[in-house]
């Protein structure tokens, strides 16, 4: 599917980079840009993994501008180089008077110096598709330039948790046989869940996985899901009705990117507490609050879930019923 010679993988990215950065450059200097020494979730840092692979790190660049020459210079000065590592900002965007190497000429110099050329593309975005934003790296891109591309099996690609590395056959083979390869590994429901995910895009079938719906449904069929829902919910709340809005793809995906989207504008007496309400019933909602008005946003809700949508905003509603009382 991605076009690479081999795929391994591995209980989430991190595990993904370190395993690489273990196998390929334990003991060995690694070059990374100061502008990509992000932190991961659950304030894990890229510092900290490469640290715990037992590679050494070496910051190379500015915060805001690198460029080729700065990674040339530090692989002259480097005594053991290991590897080159290129790491997308999936949860942040730096702008302004910024710089950066493309990856054809990090792959141009890491094969030069003779040291592998890692890229870790965090998000997992197989194909570029009409909407999503250019700077967002595919898997398939990443792959014509570097030995190996980490990247997510949640997130964009829409599955489980999983690390998903790809590349050269004889790398991923150090990789599988490291000894860290099994305290990573997935297990058979992890395995099962991305295999039904891949195979949705093997037949086409990709549009049916939710995150890829949510990513590229059409603003007039989310308006008219949201119609369907602010009918449902105006008997029992005078003034719900359809309002235009954006819907944000998230952090850890695509930072900083909105969607034209549509949502259910409510006006309740205490938005705080029916919001903390809709959070901790059956089944759970989360909404966002805007003036004062709580909104529904319509682009993240299944046609089969507006029942269920519906009747949580209902109870919701009894409470504010019984606040009054």
């Amino acid at each position: 599917m991605t076009g690479a010679d081999d795929a391994l993988v591995v209980n989430n990215c991190a595990a993904a980079l370190l395993l690489s950065l273990a196998a390929l450059a334990k003991g060995k200097q690694v070059l990374v840009s100061r502008g990509e020494l992000i932190e991961i979730g659950g304030e894990f840092r890229i510092p900290d993994i490469m640290a715990a692979s037992g590679a050494k790190l070496v910051e190379v660049g500015t915060t805001n501008r690198t460029r080729i020459g700065d990674y040339r210079a530090a692989a002259g000065e480097a005594t053991r180089l290991g590897a080159i590592l290129k790491v997308h900002p999936s949860n942040y965007r730096l702008v302004g008077f910024t710089a950066a190497p493309s990856a054809k000429e990090l792959a141009g110099l890491s094969h030069r110096v003779g040291v592998a050329f890692l890229f870790d593309v965090g998000s997992g975005l197989l194909d570029r598709e009409r909407g999503l934003p250019d700077d967002e790296p595919t898997v398939h891109e990443a792959l014509e330039h570097a030995d190996l591309v980490t990247f997510s099996g949640d997130k964009l690609l829409g599955g489980p948790q999983a690390g998903c590395i790809v590349g050269e056959a004889d790398l991923i083979a150090t990789l599988r046989r490291h000894p860290i390869a099994r305290a990573v590994r997935v297990d058979k429901l992890q395995i099962a869940a991305l295999e039904a995910t891949l195979m949705r895009y093997a037949v086409g079938a990709h549009g049916t996985i939710p995150v890829h719906r949510m990513l590229h449904e059409s603003p007039d069929a989310i308006a008219k899901r949201a119609q369907k829902v602010a009918e449902a919910i105006g008997g029992d709340l005078e003034g719900a009705h359809v309002v235009g809005t954006t819907a944000s793809v998230g952090g850890g995906s695509m930072p900083g990117v909105a969607l034209p989207s549509s949502a259910v504008r409510m006006t309740v007496p205490d938005a705080e507490a029916f919001a903390a309400r809709l959070r901790t019933g059956t089944p759970s909602v989360f909404c966002r609050i805007d003036d004062g008005h709580v909104l529904l946003d319509c682009r993240t809700v299944a046609d089969d879930e507006i029942h269920d949508l519906v009747r949580a905003v209902q109870y919701a509603l009894e409470g504010d019923d019984v606040d009054e009382d």
